[in-house]
């Protein structure tokens, strides 16, 4: 018997430079299971990352259908780049359809702070979603609705060469320590402030918690908990749609 669309499971799959993290949610966005996760793979390649993804969900509860947040730019289910995996692994890979063929499940694949985003916006007004990880994420929103992704990370911050990446990535908080790593944040917080004049501003990502200052009352942290739930909204109805996607359907 089939599944009516309130009834449908969806397995959310968020792939991190460190971990890769995984529950399933119903249409609404509500975790039928704590998230479980496993360590990402070294090499990162997209064979092993599969792999790492088939164990961790073998003993998940049934689903439907798949959602994927990636770090890194996705263009119709095929990543472009993969900076904190290696983008020579990736450059090119239809992820979405190698990923679906897998687990045999319609699947979609987007830029891990765009499906973040997704799932913690408000709907209203503009709204820009921050990730502090591995490298640093963003994602822009208009009325809930996903606008062109931008590789911010990439762009440089200071001396015409140190991006966004290596200015305030893990690397550089592990090198400069905490303290001056709170200084760079302000800093680029000051930047997204002034370019985008955003009306709120999400911060995720596992390094979110290690912010010390006071941030403005239109800035809320997130978690990844809240970030994975927009798996759900990858797959509304084409009338109600708010990204462009990228299925794969199994071939039988």
């Amino acid at each position: 018997m089939k599944n009516t669309p309130s009834q449908v499971k969806i397995l959310s799959i968020d792939i991190g430079g460190s971990h890769i993290k995984a529950t399933i949610l119903n249409r609404k966005g509500e975790l039928k299971m704590d998230y479980d996760k496993v360590v990402t793979p070294a090499p990162a390649s997209p064979e092993n990352v599969i792999k790492a993804i088939k164990s961790l969900v073998k003993d998940f509860p049934a689903y439907d259908k798949v959602s994927v947040g990636f770090p890194g730019y996705v263009k119709n289910g095929v990543i472009k780049t993969a900076p904190n995996l290696d983008t020579k692994l990736w450059a090119g890979v239809d992820f979405s359809k190698k990923l679906g063929e897998a687990l045999g499940k319609p699947t979609q694949v987007v830029n891990d702070a765009d499906m973040q985003g997704l799932g913690v916006v408000s709907g209203k007004g503009l709204e820009m979603v921050v990730t502090l990880g591995t490298g640093f994420g963003t994602a822009l929103l208009m009325d809930g609705h996903l606008l062109p992704h931008l590789e911010l990370a990439h762009h440089p911050i200071k001396n015409g060469s140190i991006t966004y990446d290596k200015y305030i990535g893990e690397k550089a908080l592990e090198k400069e320590g905490r303290e001056k790593w709170n200084k760079r944040m302000q800093k680029v917080f000051k930047v997204l402030k002034t370019v985008f004049n955003y009306d709120t501003l999400y911060i995720g990502g596992g390094n979110s918690d290690k912010l010390t200052f006071k941030l403005d009352k239109n800035m809320k942290i997130v978690t990844n908990a809240d970030g994975i739930k927009g798996g759900s909204r990858l797959w509304v109805t084409d009338e109600e749609s708010t990204t462009k996607r990228a299925i794969s359907t199994p071939t039988k």
